[in-house]
């Protein structure tokens, strides 16, 4: 693993939380390898060992509970952040840095909700404004309430691009309210967002989600594919391939509404871009007529007080908001930006004038519009967004050092308290490409994906085992409580995992029927019987290969 940084002191001292920038062209590099190696994971034993000796015994109450939470949620748990391997964990206490489970196990806390929490979950002095309102005023009633007003002008003061701000349930929410901005500002249709981007799981933009290059044929069950006939989709940080949609779009199909990215990568950043990236799409979009978006759900108030606008000094049309903006409450979410479009969002009944309609009954509660405004406000207080960003430093560092240590081909890297560990590739593949054609390498390794999404669940439910809550096996977020102390014990945590970690030599396509055997076991006996039977044929043909050594 390669990746080289270029420092940045003066964003420090400026108050972001990214201090260097990580070279997209390595990384990209990096991860295409670690798709090309064998899988390096928690060999099935030791996985073995793990639930019997830790889950089984240490969370016998998470294990109780959500068994008996299947019965009445889908899947057992309402988040899709709580799904893990071997059975997701009933959390009873945020604090700070930590975790606690039903069962009295403690955690380090490196999801952080999915990263709302920057100043440490559960902050002292935004609980306390919101027990406050909660008995004075009610966490909700349906009118107006002076905290709207008061983080409304806390995001423009940071943000002034942010001219006008709409507070929404989520950011979802606010992504559907700021395409519709866009098509009645420009009166265009088509939406070009980044391949492997997520901006919420409205109908349009479950398209190329995760993995760029799938389109709708990975994650968008359920949708009527008319849906994405104006849905465009590019490879992320392929400046000539925008430009190649965007120029098309213009000639062709009469024009783009609007150019969605997320500033740091798509995937909060798992798929980086350089450096500049940000201010030539723009350009690129108000070359040919469209707005742009920055969806700013996760860097807004993380990566500074300024958002990733501020970082990179771009001027996006729209911004989208989630998490922070609500303090680690809920209903997080809004869509803020220059006055002559997010006007277009006006309350009220229409008049003659076209708007954008959104609502939601929860939108902008006094709840949530205060604790948000109390966390900003906190976050410029405590220089939260540096600090976290200098425990991302910290614990990436320390982690390309145990990568080095155990001889691994993990890629890790970080954009300040964003950090990445990509052990398995499983979300690394980029299918990216203008022609159809290609779907046929999405079907054929479909499975492959599949099966190393598997393996990094196991190394998710290694780390927990070992006291780390991360995202997915993939992902952490640090936040301010993240202290050197925290930071050094989570990573002697990962060494243990790590040490545990050895090469899967098993060819791919026994894993695949392995993996499906165990998919369609109990649930499709017609699917389970055919894996079954490629299993035994390649086993057949490994004997035979043996017996002729």
């Amino acid at each position: 693993m390669k990746v080289t940084y270029k420092p940045l002191p003066e964003k420090v001292q400026e108050g972001y939380g990214i201090s260097r920038w990580a070279s997209a062209k390595e990384i990209n590099q990096s991860l295409k390898e670690l798709t090309d190696k064998n899988i390096y994971s928690i060999p099935a034993d030791k996985y073995k060992e793990i639930c019997e000796t830790y889950y089984d015994v240490q969370c016998a109450g998470s294990k109780a509970i959500t068994a008996e939470a299947k019965k009445y949620i889908p899947g057992g748990v309402q988040h899709n952040l709580a799904f893990n391997k071997p059975f997701p964990m009933c959390m009873v206490k945020a604090e700070g840095a930590y975790l606690t489970d039903i069962d009295g196990n403690q955690y380090i806390d490196f999801l952080q909700a999915g990263g709302p929490t920057i100043l440490g979950s559960n902050y002292p002095d935004v609980q306390e404004e919101a027990i406050k309102l909660i008995k004075e005023c009610g966490p909700v009633t349906g009118l107006f309430h002076e905290a709207e007003l008061l983080i409304a002008k806390e995001i423009n003061k940071h943000m002034p691009n942010v001219e006008m701000f709409r507070m929404l349930g989520s950011g979802t929410e606010s992504v559907m309210a700021a395409i519709r901005i866009a098509r009645c500002q420009t009166k265009n249709k088509r939406i070009i967002k980044i391949g492997g981007a997520y901006h919420g799981w409205s109908d349009q933009m479950v398209y190329g989600l995760k993995v760029p290059g799938t389109r709708q044929f990975l994650e968008s069950h359920g949708i009527p594919n008319n849906i994405f006939s104006v849905i465009d989709e590019v490879r992320p940080n392929d400046l000539n391939m925008l430009e190649d949609y965007l120029k098309y779009n213009k000639r062709m199909r009469g024009g783009t509404a609007a150019v969605i990215v997320e500033p740091v990568g798509p995937e909060s950043g798992t798929r980086p871009v350089d450096f500049d990236y940000n201010h030539k799409a723009l350009e690129l979009a108000h070359k040919y007529g469209a707005l742009f978006i920055f969806d700013e759900v996760v860097t807004g108030f993380r990566v500074g007080l300024g958002g990733a606008q501020g970082f990179f000094n771009v001027k996006p049309d729209l911004t989208i908001f989630g998490k922070i903006v609500a303090g680690g409450y809920p209903a997080a979410g809004g869509v803020g930006g220059k006055r002559e479009y997010v006007s277009l969002l006006a309350a009220g009944v229409a008049g003659g004038a076209k708007k954008a309609y959104c609502g939601g009954t929860l939108a902008a509660n006094p709840l949530s519009a205060m604790a948000g405004y109390v966390a900003i406000k906190k976050i410029a207080e405590t220089n939260a967004c540096v600090k976290a960003g200098l425990a991302g430093d910290r614990l990436t560092d320390g982690l390309v050092k145990l990568i080095e240590k155990h001889n691994l081909p993990y890629v890790a890297y970080n954009q300040g308290s964003i950090v990445h560990l990509e052990c398995t590739g499983a979300m690394s593949y980029d299918f990216s490409s203008k022609s159809l054609l290609t779907l046929l390498k999405v079907l054929k390794k479909q499975d492959m994906i599949m099966v190393r999404k598997v393996a990094m669940e196991h190394m998710g439910a290694a780390y927990m085992a070992n006291g780390i809550v991360t995202l997915a096996g993939s992902r952490l977020y640090t936040s301010m409580a993240d202290t050197d102390e925290v930071i050094d014990d989570a990573l002697n945590r990962f060494d243990t995992v790590f040490g545990m970690v050895e090469e899967r030599t098993e060819a791919m396509d026994k894993q695949v029927a392995k993996y499906k055997m165990n998919k369609y076991n109990g649930v499709n006996e017609k699917k389970y019987k055919k894996a079954e039977k490629k299993l035994a044929k390649i086993e057949a043909s490994e004997a035979k290969a043996s017996a002729k050594n």
